[in-house]
């Protein structure tokens, strides 16, 4: 029998339209990871989530090595044979190093990444360098100036043995798979993705590519989820639309719990008579969070049925869009192994003007970067509407506005938050 992963209270709450800043401290502090792990080659490990700290086994570099193309030599000895120069003893390559001890007093022919002979701490590059052939003996005569231990690098001056190099729950970047393969890991071990279904929610809904009859809707919010999902280093899995008939949604709803980590539904989340999420996850589970005091996305559910994650957004694009990046996001990534991370909020000046605005709910505008007298700023976009996704396609990111702001005048510093925070790059 497996023990249960996911905590019954786990967004508890008696609070009803709840502050985004209440609502992100329940999350951070109750949501804990659920996700297995699993062994991958390094090469694959792009965007996981590292689940067992990697230690440096290895230094880097591995091996005291020439910077450049040139001659090694012991700095000492170039300076008490300066004039004449130094006989050239040997050849040293990547991969082939000098077989035989260099004799003192010598230099050596030396190409980038060879090992440094022993007793020598030194290298000169060729085009500085002059080489002279005189009775079979051949000298190579190195420029003034040149510091000790110039052109080379050190064993070990980028890692030392026994360094941690990447600490568990980090997301891993092209520059860590360098990192991990640098000190020889040919695999990594790495938390399993989570399976997340996606439900759309309304007998209006049908899926791109049909006729639309009178009063349908095409299904803008799947393919986005599915993208937002993969974005965030989890799995997603295309669970069709639920109509809005209750038995039909419970039947759907309870068979995907059984089947995923974290369901997502969008749609049917608010208090209409057609709406029945909310409904149909107390029958099933439990509902917890709901009603978050935000704009766009109030009508927003959280809740679990058993270890599945519920999570019931609202039915516009641009309010789905908007709690998926503040809410769910990090929910993923937390539950997926790493901690949970804000995202940075940029303090730019406004380009625009918004001179009444209601108090007591976290809103989150369009915005894109201009330039404005030679630095940037935000510009916001011109609607708010919750349905239009041309919006989306225009901003860079989310100007956030909390509850207490009463108004934006043209040049105020404002909050921003840049798609990027999510590894979602535009323009």
């Amino acid at each position: 029998m497996t023990s249960q992963k996911l905590i019954d209270d786990c967004f508890v709450s008696d609070r009803d339209r709840m502050r985004h800043d209440d609502a992100i401290t329940i999350l951070r502090t109750r949501i804990t990871r659920i996700a297995g792990i699993e062994r991958i080659p390094v090469a694959a490990a792009m965007a996981r989530v590292l689940a067992r700290s990697a230690v440096a086994a290895l230094p880097v570099p591995a091996h005291t090595n020439a910077a450049v193309d040139g001659y090694s030599f012991a700095a000492i000895d170039w300076e008490t044979a300066a004039a004449e120069g130094l006989p050239v003893d040997g050849r040293a390559a990547a991969g082939h190093p000098l077989a035989m001890p260099a004799m003192p007093r010598s230099a050596v022919r030396i190409f980038t990444g060879a090992v440094v002979p022993d007793g020598h701490d030194t290298v000169a590059m060729q085009e500085d360098c002059t080489r002279d052939d005189h009775d079979g003996i051949v000298r190579v005569r190195i420029p003034s100036g040149l510091q000790r231990g110039a052109n080379v690098r050190r064993e070990g001056e980028d890692v030392t043995a026994g360094t941690t190099l990447i600490h568990a729950g980090a997301v891993l970047k092209p520059q860590d798979l360098a990192a991990l393969a640098s000190v020889g890991l040919g695999e990594v071990d790495v938390y399993q993705r989570l399976r997340v279904g996606i439900l759309s929610s309304g007998d209006e809904i049908i899926a791109p590519g049909r006729s639309a009859a009178a009063g349908q809707v095409y299904d803008a919010n799947a393919p986005m989820l599915h993208g937002l999902v993969e974005a965030a280093g989890a799995e997603p899995h295309y669970l069709g639309t639920a109509s809005d008939n209750p038995a039909a949604l419970e039947a759907q709803l309870s068979a995907a719990a059984r089947s995923y980590d974290l369901v997502i539904t969008s749609g049917g989340a608010s208090q209409g008579e057609e709406d029945h999420l909310v409904a149909t996850l107390d029958r099933l589970g439990k509902r917890h969070l709901w009603q978050i005091a935000i704009k766009p996305g109030r009508p927003m559910a959280f809740g679990q049925i058993g270890d599945c994650v519920v999570i019931g957004l609202p039915g516009n694009p641009v309010a789905v869009f908007v709690c998926f990046l503040m809410y769910v996001y990090p929910m993923l990534r937390t539950l997926g192994g790493a901690p949970w991370r804000e995202p940075r909020r940029w303090q730019l000046p406004s380009a625009f003007e918004s001179p009444t605005r209601k108090l007591g709910r976290r809103e989150f505008w369009r915005g894109s970067i201009i330039e404005l007298n030679g630095t940037m700023a935000v510009e916001k976009f011109a609607r708010d509407g919750s349905g239009l996704i041309s919006g989306l396609r225009a901003a860079d990111g989310l100007i956030e506005v909390t509850e207490a702001v009463t108004s934006v005048r043209r040049g105020d510093m404002i909050q921003f938050i840049p798609f990027s925070e999510f590894g979602i790059f535009g323009h």
